[in-house]
């Protein structure tokens, strides 16, 4: 169920039986020459809204920026302040705080969001101790990315032969390529895998250490069979997450 296919009428009869929604969030950025620059929001959205299927869920709207300041030399990322990233995600929850909703779970497809979504829970909980005291709703935020957890990396080393973790892995690509046959590339890429190296400073930095835009990943054969695979078991894990984030 995706709340912006929804009319109001049933997303009140929605909150009357769940007060929980999954959240998509990811990024618009470089995915080296192979993928495309919404591979992040475009796989967390798929698998969210599979994952909704199978929890009986609510989903709720993509976002689909985030930060990528360490991409901005590479032509046509877009990149969100953090104070501007902490300020869209809590309009977007306290808007639905205020409908009664109550369990936030935010699928996330950029490790670069990771740090600011946990400052915006921070606020999120500290407006509503503060403007609602002890009569505040029980308000909990989970952030998970999809394919940082034993399931989904195994389900990638089996399928691709490497990690989902590096950037622009096979993994990631191949779901954006499953979500819609638009996003296919080839290329041949030299070296095979980018280098695995965490440690950038600034955009002009990370270009100089990761010239075609990737970190420890080789894209080369990805293929939507592949993306099928993994939105499957994604979904089937998150859910099963998710689930018990509302039982908690």
């Amino acid at each position: 169920m995706r709340l912006a296919q929804s009319t109001y009428v049933e997303v009140a009869d929605y909150l009357k039986r769940s007060r929980g929604i999954i959240v998509p969030t990811g990024s618009t950025e470089q995915h080296c020459p192979i993928g495309v620059m919404g591979t992040d929001h475009i796989d967390a959205e798929t698998i969210a809204w599979r994952m909704g299927g199978i929890a009986d869920a609510m989903v709720g709207p993509t976002i689909t920026v985030g930060i990528s300041e360490h991409h901005m030399t590479f032509p046509g990322s877009i990149t969100l302040k953090p104070t501007t990233y902490i300020a869209l995600l809590s309009d977007y929850i306290l808007s639905l705080v205020s409908h009664g909703f109550e369990r936030f779970y935010i699928l996330n497809g950029h490790g670069g969001n990771t740090a600011t979504l946990n400052a915006a829970f921070a606020e999120i909980y500290n407006h509503l101790r503060c403007a609602r005291g002890t009569g505040a709703p029980d308000v909990r935020c989970k952030a998970m990315k999809w394919f940082e957890n034993d399931v989904c990396e195994a389900k990638a080393l089996e399928l691709t032969g490497h990690t989902a973790r590096g950037h622009a892995s096979a993994a990631e690509v191949s779901v954006a390529q499953f979500a819609d046959p638009a996003n296919i590339r080839k290329a041949k890429l030299d070296p095979e895998y980018g280098p695995l190296d965490h440690t950038f400073y600034n955009s002009e930095d990370f270009r100089r250490r990761f010239p075609d835009g990737r970190i420890e990943s080789n894209p080369e054969h990805a293929s939507p069979d592949i993306g099928r695979a993994l939105v499957e078991t994604a979904a089937a894990f998150h859910a099963e997450q998710y689930q018990a984030f509302l039982a908690d």
